[in-house]
């Protein structure tokens, strides 16, 4: 009786220093996999970054709800258990290919990569590859919306569609004539494989998801767009002629670009949500623009700008939504040195530049708590 009094007063203590408000098991009568507006991605090419448990910590301790991961690793969704905290798992391209072939398989990993993590683990929804349409595997393209069908089809006959949803985030390669935001359209060598995906999402009720990085734009033409307007800085904008709508920030205009495409391709309901954005802390020679004063006045004026929960100049009830992008430096990715400097964090769990969050060296008192319960549980 004293150890149960004791594992009590511990949670509670618990859920007061991890700032934790339990949620419930989602009703039926619609899945959403992202609450509030502020997510982040957790990826994990590095070897060199803290354990999933640590990961977990960090999480909670910086009060943030909304995860995605690239994955399904079990190490990572066993970790996830009992915290409250929202993930998305990733279906990753190279397994898009099996799943479109068969949907034996598809029920298959369902089951065993999400359906047996819940309800314990708040799986709220599985990304279908990424980047996929625009990408370099043209082979994927043809395969995408059939293994988002079966999917989608496991999750419905295991009683799970009104808990997980189903998505596939995009690239801003599927695009045509992003500026102003409102010329912007479909690639017409996409468009044959967006429309039917835009179709089957209409229809189970899914956003369209979208990787918005001012930085690339701002990295590709830096003679021509102003860096504040890129970092949510004071500038004076840009207008756009044909909606007599003013953007004081790039982000907003990715947004609103996509909202344009999707009413031409006659999506005009379908909700955009932001999958990834940041902005990275360094960078090769010929990377200037990636440094820890613009990646520290990024990422705090989008904290800032997400915190207000408005939406933008062309959807303004259409509260923007955003999981950026990364939780940590990831040192084992290819490409540039930015490809590995877009963390919060650094590898050993301490913050990369400070917009308000603290690292797990400054979060002992949690960390001890944790620990102390991971015994209590384990003994009983």
């Amino acid at each position: 009786m004293r150890r149960s009094e004791e594992f009590s007063q511990l949670i509670w203590v618990a859920l007061f220093l991890m700032g934790f408000a339990h949620q419930p098991f989602l009703a039926r009568g619609g899945s959403q996999a992202f609450i509030g507006t502020y997510g982040i991605n957790y990826g994990r090419i590095a070897d060199n970054i803290p354990s999933p448990d640590e990961v977990v910590t960090l999480l909670r301790a910086a009060k943030i709800r909304n995860v995605r991961i690239y994955d399904f690793n079990h190490s990572v969704l066993q970790a996830f258990s009992g915290t409250g905290l929202n993930l998305v798992v990733g279906l990753p391209n190279g397994n898009l290919n099996d799943m479109n072939a068969s949907q034996d398989h598809a029920m298959t990993w369902v089951k065993e990569n999400v359906q047996a993590f819940l309800p314990q683990t708040r799986i709220r929804g599985i990304a279908i590859g990424n980047e996929v349409l625009g990408g370099s595997d043209m082979e994927l393209w043809t395969v995408l919306l059939g293994a988002a069908k079966n999917i989608y089809n496991a999750v419905k006959e295991l009683k799970l569609d009104d808990v997980v949803q189903i998505t596939t985030a995009h690239s801003q390669a599927v695009f045509v004539n992003s500026y102003p935001p409102s010329s912007c359209k479909f690639s017409s060598n996409i468009a044959q494989y967006m429309k039917p995906l835009l179709e089957f999402f209409q229809e189970v009720g899914s956003p369209f998801c979208l990787n918005a990085y001012p930085f690339l734009a701002y990295m590709g033409d830096p003679s021509n767009i102003d860096i504040n307007y890129a970092l949510f800085q004071p500038t004076q904008g840009i207008y756009d002629q044909k909606t007599n709508l003013h953007y004081d920030n790039m982000l907003d205009a990715q947004i609103d670009a996509t909202y344009a495409a999707l009413e031409d391709a006659g999506y005009k309901k379908m909700e955009v949500i932001v999958t990834e954005t940041g902005w990275a802390s360094r960078g090769d020679s010929n990377e200037a623009a990636a440094n820890v004063s613009n990646a520290r006045t990024y990422n705090y004026n989008l904290r800032k700008r997400l915190a207000k929960r408005k939406g933008t100049p062309m959807r303004p009830k259409n509260i923007v939504k955003a999981y950026i992008f990364a939780l940590f430096n990831e040192d084992s990715k290819p490409g540039p040195t930015s490809e590995r400097n877009f963390g919060l964090f650094k590898a050993d769990g301490s913050i990369a530049y400070n917009i308000g969050f603290h690292g797990l060296q400054s979060s002992s008192a949690t960390v001890r708590i944790r620990l102390k319960l991971s015994r209590l549980t384990a003994r009983g």
